[in-house]
């Protein structure tokens, strides 16, 4: 849908008189600022890693998300181990499941 572009301030439009005073000084696009345009990681290249660095969604789903009660000593000791606390949490589980298997 497109919208009108506003040349003055018109209530309604889901914003203040303040903010559209404090970009109303914003340039106009040219077509020399469009050619002179850089891509957002090229331009804020620390930004654009900080931003990267976030995982996305597994392509393949090996885990499973779940909402588990524990007992807050117990939670205590593998945070206090450090970083990966919740893979040693899983592997403490894998090696439970071996045991109960081993057994009966």
């Amino acid at each position: 849908m497109a919208t009108k572009r506003l040349k003055s301030f018109e209530e309604g439009h889901g914003f203040t008189r303040q903010e559209w005073d404090e970009v109303s000084d914003s340039p106009e696009v040219t077509a020399e600022l469009l050619q002179n345009a850089r891509p957002f990681a090229e331009a804020f290249p620390d930004l654009a890693d900080s931003i990267r660095r976030a995982r996305g969604k597994q392509k393949l789903p090996t885990k499973q998300l779940v909402s588990l009660r524990i007992d807050r000593d117990v939670l205590d000791a593998f945070k206090s181990s450090g970083a990966g606390w919740q893979k040693r949490i899983n592997d403490s589980l894998r090696q439970a499941t071996k045991l109960l298997k081993s057994t009966g």
